[in-house]
């Protein structure tokens, strides 16, 4: 046989054998951190779940409005203000409030009830111009709204500026 086959067979047996021993060894040392990472990860699925089932079982409608008044809304606003006119929340506008309309969100109590990813989705799906808009106080204006809390609402939006913080 030739010395020069043999060589490199030898050393490529070698280092199989040395990666295989150094993997096993490796290994072993990482199989706590393996098991320590499982038990979270169980423990985050079960909190999941359980948010979850929550979250299913909370009705849309759960938000208790009160009778619209329009003179309490407009003695704190000074101006009329029409039962579910979505632009009576900071940030939005008359299109935003006809793109909202246009995917059933005709209501403060809908506005409430849906989620800023959904707002944020309806959004982005009318282009460029929307996305610029930030939803995220939304659905808490229009709760205050709901609940006729125009106090609140008044004084929250003065911090506001085009709806965001």
């Amino acid at each position: 046989m030739n010395l020069c086959v043999l060589i490199p067979v030898l050393t490529g047996v070698i280092s199989a054998l040395l990666g295989y021993l150094l993997g096993k060894l490796l290994a072993d040392d990482r199989s706590a951190d393996v098991e320590l990472w499982k038990t979270k990860y169980i423990g985050v699925e079960k909190e999941l779940a359980m948010c979850r089932t929550q979250l299913s079982s909370l009705k849309k409608d759960q938000i208790k409005g009160v009778p619209f008044d329009p003179e309490a809304a407009k003695s704190v606003f000074g101006r009329t203000i029409k039962e579910n006119d979505l632009k009576v929340v900071e940030g939005i506008g008359p299109k935003i409030e006809e793109l909202f309309k246009k995917h059933g969100i005709d209501t403060w109590a809908r506005l409430a009830s849906t989620s800023v990813e959904h707002c944020r989705d309806i959004l982005d799906s009318e282009g460029e111009r929307f996305r610029i808009h930030d939803p995220e106080t939304w659905h808490e204006q229009a709760r205050l709204a709901y609940q006729g809390k125009w106090d609140k609402l008044y004084e929250w939006q003065q911090q506001l500026k085009g709806g965001k913080m």
